[in-house]
């Protein structure tokens, strides 16, 4: 299997972002995602700054993929959309349906990223269509539902078509919002959030009155309040998984990555363990559980 981070869901200073992906040049990343996928108002990179990044990564051997925005909220967002397809270089992932169609009128190669729901093989029969070379499943599904859905695939004769990628490791994005939950805790507009969302690297926990983590809110974006982590589930991918995604969390998240792929070598897992994981959804569990290899 082949190992990517997938893009930054967090809001991080330029700094931090351009000290984590020139540690990620001479990481184990096969495959490395780049972009704004979450709110519009994080403008410290700007396009050109994620494209520069991008051409370096490219230089010292990874594949880059330009990731687009997941809601779009204004004519502006679908400028810089536009921008990111249109950029002659790189394959792009599209976390909204206009993203597909515009990539497919100017036939730019695309992946679809978790956040287009995506269910059935005729919809990925569509989408191949158009230009799809890789899926990344909706975090919700099960290993039986990929299992189920490339069966199918395989019968429609589309398997050998595109890569299937799954989420492995990270803070969930289970939903998007047009209010901000992040600027509301800190009793601001999201008119006048001041992009409070900085002072949360690893998003914001909120609790349930039982003190039990259910949630992480970045922004506009809800998370699972549980560290996924599918370390232990490797072996039940093989044969069904072509790309292992990362999410980055912290610079330690490149450590994260070469703990995964030296676990799918050596079968050990025991190097990424969280005190809070969860694994529930791809064993069709509560998505809080954890189902015990």
């Amino acid at each position: 299997m082949k190992y990517s981070l997938g893009p930054l869901l967090y809001f991080w200073s330029t700094t931090d972002v351009e000290s984590f992906y020139h540690a990620a040049r001479s990481s184990d990343a096969d495959i490395v995602y780049l972009g704004e996928t979450v709110c519009a108002k994080r403008r410290l990179m700007k396009p050109a700054d994620w494209i520069s990044l991008a051409r370096e990564l490219a230089a010292a051997g990874k594949e880059v993929v330009l990731s687009t925005q997941a809601l779009l909220e204004a004519p502006s967002e679908i400028n810089v959309m536009k921008k990111y397809i249109a950029n002659g270089e790189f394959s792009i992932e599209a976390n909204d349906v206009s993203a597909i169609y515009l990539a497919h009128q100017q036939n730019v190669p695309f992946v679809v990223g978790p956040a287009v729901n995506c269910y059935n093989a005729q919809t990925l029969q569509l989408f191949v269509r158009q230009g799809m070379t890789r899926w990344c499943m909706p975090v919700e599904l099960s290993r039986d539902w990929l299992n189920n859905i490339l069966n199918d695939c395989a019968a429609m004769g589309i398997r050998h078509r595109f890569e299937t990628e799954v989420f492995s490791y990270g803070y969930l994005p289970l939903a998007y919002s047009a209010r901000c939950f992040t600027a509301r805790a800190e009793g601001k507009a999201k008119d006048d959030c001041q992009t409070c969302c900085i002072h949360y690297p690893q998003g914001l926990a909120a609790n349930s009155q039982e003190g039990q983590r259910l949630f992480t809110l970045n922004g506009i974006q809800t998370q699972s309040g549980y560290c996924y982590n599918l370390i232990k589930d490797l072996a039940s991918m093989a044969g069904l998984v072509d790309v292992v995604r990362i999410s980055p969390m912290a610079e330690d998240s490149l450590t994260t990555l070469s703990a995964f792929k030296h676990a799918e070598l050596t079968g050990t897992s025991d190097s990424v363990t969280d005190p809070i994981h969860c694994n529930g959804y791809w064993h069709r569990l509560a998505g809080l559980s954890t189902h015990a290899i």
